[in-house]
């Protein structure tokens, strides 16, 4: 989910490659075929440029290798820019009447888009090109069209994010604590962070942080807002539930609530880091690291998150929607998705297995590294549906959650102040 990205990080690296390899077949009418690769090569077009408005913290050097250059080699006539993007962007291409053609957005903060009113259903499009859709787990496909009312499909998954503990290995060498093994419960990974948070010098090392407390909710399957009311969750027993976890981790000795990555990735004196995906960042990162499989709860082993999807869409507003969902097959191909997946450590939501084969396999950064311990965990298969108030009420719920773990209220306080804010927030934005 987009509420800490890699570029909220501050950190990203670019990754290099060399070829795109040979793109997927497409038969003579120009259809997808089974593993929906772009229409066959058509007649010469006049030229034209596709604006992406990019969201997720796709580096330039990736946009370029995994969608700049394979879309020119199939469509010479398509030049693809990209612009950083946000709701805020948008908005002020929209006013000024720039060309806005694609974009991408975390499933979470759907609603942000719908708002502006440039999400487009893509069925109809797909349907007419015959594009194969059981290419990709229908599980991810379900959380798309649950956003909508009737079944819409607003995008096409391109990653999938997935949570891991990774660790420092140095420190725990440092210390003579063994290394992070896969299975932990949160109860399990407390235990080990009160052995790694000690002073040493003047240096406090901390055992175990996290990127953000709501990693925790997303793995009981509960947001902020529930869909079937439109009525805050902050005071229901499974939140709550949530938040005394995130309690307990930050009521260790030494081990204060820092959020976001800075301990572990650049102050290095964090032990254990939970968080979203940082294969990115961490081979030019320093750290002498590794990674295991995410602490679940008891009742809920070997569940990490909900379905968190980075989703590439077509702007109702483009002029060139064709072209836009032929750039779209292009990045969404095997062959695409081979790159992305072995070289830039992305998770594709196509459910042959091969991609998990690949995961890694062409980035040296990565050798060695306990990679299969991140597929030992799902996705909650009964995770809620977003809303299109989640984006505001994370952000109101994180200002009492915050307090709570800070020791300036109760948990009740913190719910309760949380819950009415958010109820008046959704009530005068219906």
């Amino acid at each position: 989910m987009k509420w800490i990205s890699f570029s909220c990080l501050a950190l990203a690296v670019a990754i290099t490659a060399t070829g795109c390899g040979k793109s997927d077949s497409a038969d003579s009418k120009g259809t997808t075929g089974d593993k929906g690769a772009a229409p066959a090569v058509e007649a010469p077009k006049e030229p034209i440029t596709l604006r992406v408005f990019e969201t997720l913290g796709m580096t330039p050097e990736h946009f370029k290798l995994l969608i700049a250059d394979p879309v020119k080699a199939k469509y010479p006539y398509i030049t693809m820019e990209r612009v950083q993007g946000s709701p805020k962007a948008i908005t002020e291409a929209l006013a000024a009447k720039d060309q806005v053609d694609l974009f991408t957005f975390f499933n979470g903060n759907w609603g942000d888009y719908k708002d502006l009113g440039i999400v487009t259903d893509l069925k109809p499009m797909l349907n007419a090109a015959k594009y194969d859709l059981n290419r990709f787990d229908q599980g991810a496909l379900k959380t798309l069209t649950d956003l909508s009312k009737s079944g819409e499909l607003y995008g096409l998954p391109y990653h999938m994010q997935f949570n891991a503990l990774y660790y420092n290995k140095d420190l725990f060498d440092k210390f003579g604590v063994a290394y992070p093994g896969d299975g932990m419960t949160w109860e399990d990974a407390m235990e080990l962070a009160k052995k790694m948070s000690r002073q040493e010098g003047e240096t406090q090392y901390s055992g175990l942080t996290m990127d953000v407390w709501t990693r925790l909710t997303l793995q009981l399957g509960i947001l902020p807002v529930n869909a079937a009311t439109n009525k805050s969750n902050l005071t229901t027993d499974t939140f709550k539930k949530a938040l005394e976890i995130a309690k307990q981790i930050y009521s260790i000795p030494g081990n204060p609530p820092k959020l976001g990555g800075d301990p572990f990735l650049k102050n290095k004196t964090t032990a254990m880091f939970a968080s979203i995906s940082l294969l990115d960042v961490l081979p030019t990162s320093g750290l002498n690291w590794d990674v295991a499989q995410y602490p679940s709860y008891k009742d809920k082993p070997n569940i990490f998150t909900q379905y968190d999807l980075h989703i590439m869409a077509i702007s109702s507003t483009s002029k060139y929607k064709d072209d836009a969902l032929k750039a779209m097959q292009v990045f969404l191909s095997d062959d695409v998705s081979r790159i992305s997946t072995s070289q830039t450590g992305r998770v594709p939501l196509l459910v042959d297995p091969k991609f998990k084969e690949y995961f890694g396999s062409e980035n040296p950064g990565l050798k060695g590294k306990r990679l299969s311990s991140i597929f030992k965990s799902k996705p909650n298969p009964n995770a809620a549906a977003f809303t299109k108030w989640h984006s505001k009420s994370y952000e109101i719920a994180n200002k009492h959650v915050t307090e709570y773990l800070n020791d300036k209220i109760d948990l009740n306080t913190a719910a309760r102040n949380a819950d009415e804010e958010i109820n008046k927030w959704i009530q005068d934005n219906p």
